[in-house]
């Protein structure tokens, strides 16, 4: 069921998908992308060079730090999942958000997705010279601490996010 499966950045070629993913979402009551959603319609171009552009720190907004946004497509083409790769972390994301944020599209969850997402992803992290990842959760959020951990984090400590109020673990992993 995992294969066909890799990390690609995102291009125009991958607009269909990505809308599709976003209905995904919004079938669920989740509603990521709206911020973006304007401009993604209007011109799915221009929004696919701007994650390019935050790769190569291009006009980040204050507080934000270099990332590589990476999709996980099956098929080549049926966006499964998003990941974000900070190649430093700041003082706010050490405390909450670490070098790693991920999420899978809500009708594709709990297949083993997430785990292979954040597998690539940290092979990605290794590419770009990083030697330990820190991630952090919602300490209730199960699903994403079995992600995780099956990933070879290790539990370093749980505490009340300055960012969300909410409990969240703070996972590190060895590259």
């Amino acid at each position: 069921m995992l294969a066909n499966l890799s990390l690609i950045k995102l291009s125009p070629k991958h607009r269909q998908s990505f809308l599709s993913l976003v209905e995904d979402f919004h079938a669920a009551g989740e509603y990521r992308f709206q911020a973006d959603l304007e401009q993604i319609h209007d011109n799915f171009d221009e929004y696919t060079q701007r994650l390019l552009g935050m790769e190569m720190g291009v006009e980040l907004l204050e507080g934000m730090v270099p990332q590589t946004t990476l999709w996980l497509v099956k098929d080549n083409n049926y966006l499964i999942g998003k990941s974000h790769l900070r190649h430093q972390l700041t003082s706010t994301l050490e405390h909450h958000g670490g070098h790693i944020g991920y999420f899978v599209r809500p009708s594709e969850r709990g297949k083993g997705y997430g785990t292979c997402l954040l597998e690539l992803t940290l092979s990605a992290a290794y590419n770009i010279g990083l030697s330990r990842i820190l991630i952090t959760c919602d300490t209730d959020n199960v699903s994403s601490v079995r992600v995780i951990e099956k990933n070879g984090g290790v539990l370093e400590n749980q505490l009340i996010s300055n960012v969300s109020g909410v409990m969240i673990s703070r996972y590190w992993i060895q590259l």
